[in-house]
């Protein structure tokens, strides 16, 4: 009998949803806990909800989300219910601001036991805050991105952020090798 990854996730959601640590918790509506195969072999982690996620409570939707389905699906040729995504905290930031250190720290266990419980061979940390939370470095992005880290035998491989993307259509070509690098690591 082999253990039931989605049972260990649904109580985890559940113990997230109950969390008040942060300020935040008292604006937020709905928890973005994560979403996707629990047995994905990509795990795909941004900074925080946006104001779509967090009324909804489904992690990528809106433009961000629709660009990240077309690298997931037409570069790396997989279904993005295949891998898993979600966020460094599970709360909505007022006003979108980056999530600050406390935030980090009190959401750090829910990640942590996501992480656990999925077991991914890679993560692709998108944006600079998930690269420097996952990483502890504090390189750019810029210069981060194109590499490969060790995140405790996982492959961690940061990336742009899509909404970064939109907003400056030239760094795709950049992001794309990042995809085709995700999709090689993934046929070995």
């Amino acid at each position: 009998m082999g253990l039931d990854f989605s049972s260990d996730l649904e109580i985890l959601q559940k113990d997230i949803e109950q969390c008040h640590l942060c300020e935040i918790s008292k604006s937020r509506q709905h928890v973005v806990f994560g979403a996707g195969s629990s047995d994905a072999r990509l795990m795909i982690i941004a900074e925080a909800p946006g104001a779509k996620e967090d009324e909804q409570g489904i992690p990528f939707i809106g433009r961000s989300g629709e660009l990240l389905t077309k690298m997931i699906e037409n570069v790396i040729e997989i279904k993005r219910s295949s891998v898993y995504i979600t966020n460094v905290i599970k709360c909505r930031p007022p006003n979108n601001r980056n999530p600050n250190s406390d935030e980090m720290i009190n959401c750090r266990p829910f990640l942590h036991k996501q992480i656990e419980i999925i077991k991914p061979e890679i993560i692709l940390s998108l944006g600079a805050v998930s690269f420097h939370y996952m990483s502890g470095l504090t390189m750019g992005i810029s210069k981060a991105r194109g590499r490969i880290f060790d995140l405790d035998g996982i492959k961690l491989i940061p990336s742009f952020h899509p909404s970064y993307l939109l907003r400056n259509p030239s760094a795709k070509k950049e992001a794309y090798k990042d995809m085709l690098l995700i999709k090689a690591l993934l046929a070995q």
